[in-house]
C-alpha cells in the first residue's frame, strides 16, 4: 500500500513453506460477525484483504440469531452469507475457504515499521481450494471460541433446538417453560440468575461437577431455583423434542429446555508461535482498539475477553479493530502502546 492509501500488489517475500504470494494489507482469520464487520470496513477503505474460512462456525447448530438490529430471528448461516456478499462486492476483497496452519512473523522485520510484510500465513485449502502461503502487513484473528459441552451421550441432539448456551440471545423464546441449566463451572449461579428472568421453574444440574457455592444455593433458593448437584447420564426426547434430564439414579426430571455452559478456548492455535498475550482462560487480551501485545497483530469477536457475546457486539469489536489497522497501515498515525498482562495500555 503507498502513503496514499492505494492498492499495493507487489509480490511477498519466500518462506521456508514456499514461495509466498503477493502481499496483503490485511488478511482476516475467521468470518463469523467480527471478521465479516472488519472485511467490509477494510475494503471499502481499499485496503487490500484475504479473509480465511474453514466455514464450520461454532454455532452451527443454532437456527435463530436475535438481538441483531435489522437482522433479529436470521438464521446465522444466512447472516454468514449476507455479510461475505456484501464483502466480496468490493475490489479490494478476497475469499478463502481453508484452514489457518500457522500465522509466523517474518524474520528481521523491524516491529515498528508498519510498510513491509511483518507476517507469513499458510493455509490447508478446503472443498478443493488449494494450500495457499502468503505474506501480510497486519492480521486479524476473529476465529471465535472452540467449545467443550458436558460428556453427555445426546446433549448434541438438543443443542440449538432446545438447549442453548447464550441466555441473552435465547432466552426471550424459552420463556415461561420448564428449563434446566446444565454446566460443569464454577460460574452457574450467575448464569442461573439470568436465566431466572424468562422462567420461575428451572433447575441447575452440576453434573457432580460444577461448582455451587452454599451461599449461592440459599439465594437462588430465595428464587425458586433448585440446585442438583447428581451425576447425570443424558439429556432425554422424544419427537423432536426434549423432554428431561436422566440423574445417574435412573430417577427422570421432566424440563422441556434450558441452556448449557460449555468450557470455551480461543480458537487460535496457529497464532502460537507469535505468542501473544492472554488471560487466565487463555482469550486474547486486546485493548480497546483490539491490538494485541504482538505489532500488527489484532483479535476482535469472541477470541477476546470476556468470551462469548451477542453478534452484535463482535461485529461492533470487529469494526473498530478495522479503524484502527486502517489508520496503522497509513504509516504517520499508527500507534501501538504495548499491554500490560491485565490488557490495558501500558502509558509513558
Amino acid at each position: 500500500m503507498s502513503p496514499d492509501g492505494s492498492l499495493n500488489t507487489g509480490a511477498g517475500s519466500a518462506t521456508a513453506a514456499g514461495a509466498a504470494e503477493v502481499l496483503y494489507d490485511v488478511v482476516i482469520i475467521g468470518a463469523g460477525p467480527a471478521g465479516l464487520a472488519a472485511g467490509l470496513n477494510l475494503v471499502r477503505a481499499r485496503r487490500r484483504t484475504l479473509m480465511i474460512d474453514s466455514n464450520r462456525p461454532r454455532h452451527s447448530a443454532t437456527l435463530r440469531s436475535h438481538g441483531f438490529i435489522t437482522r433479529d430471528g436470521v438464521p446465522p448461516l444466512e447472516l454468514r452469507r449476507i455479510g461475505r456478499e456484501e464483502y466480496e462486492a468490493y475490489p479490494a476483497a478476497e475469499f478463502h475457504v481453508g484452514l489457518v496452519r500457522t500465522v509466523e512473523a517474518l524474520p528481521g522485520v523491524d516491529e515498528a515499521d508498519a510498510t513491509g510484510a511483518r507476517f507469513t500465513v499458510s493455509t490447508k485449502g478446503l472443498r478443493g481450494e488449494k494450500n495457499r502461503v502468503v505474506t501480510t502487513r497486519t492480521v486479524l484473528i476473529a476465529t471465535g471460541l472452540a467449545e467443550t459441552l458436558p460428556a453427555l451421550p445426546s446433549i448434541r441432539a438438543w443443542y440449538g433446538t432446545n438447549l442453548h448456551s447464550c441466555i441473552a440471545c435465547d432466552g426471550y423464546e424459552e420463556a415461561d417453560r420448564a428449563l434446566a441449566l446444565i454446566g460443569e463451572t464454577d460460574d452457574l449461579a450467575e448464569h442461573a440468575l439470568l436465566i431466572s428472568q424468562w422462567t420461575d421453574d428451572l433447575i441447575v444440574f452440576t453434573n457432580g461437577v460444577g461448582q455451587v457455592s452454599d451461599t449461592d444455593e440459599v439465594a437462588l433458593a430465595a428464587r425458586g431455583i433448585r440446585v442438583d448437584r447428581r451425576p447425570l447420564t443424558d439429556v432425554v426426547g422424544e419427537r423432536g423434542a426434549m423432554t428431561g434430564i436422566r440423574a445417574a439414579d435412573g430417577e427422570f426430571v421432566p424440563r422441556q429446555g434450558g441452556f448449557v455452559r460449555p468450557r470455551y478456548e480461543a480458537a487460535a492455535a496457529f497464532a502460537g508461535a507469535l505468542n501473544p498475550a492472554t488471560d487466565a482462560y487463555g482469550l486474547i487480551i486486546v485493548d480497546p482498539q483490539g491490538r494485541t501485545s504482538v505489532p500488527g497483530l489484532y483479535a476482535a469477536g469472541d477470541t477476546t475477553p470476556p468470551g462469548p457475546e451477542q453478534l452484535l457486539v463482535s461485529a461492533g469489536e470487529g469494526a473498530r479493530a478495522a479503524v484502527a489497522i486502517n489508520r496503522e497501515l497509513l504509516g504517520p498515525l499508527a500507534t501501538h502502546p504495548p499491554l500490560n498482562l491485565a490488557g490495558r495500555p501500558e502509558v509513558g
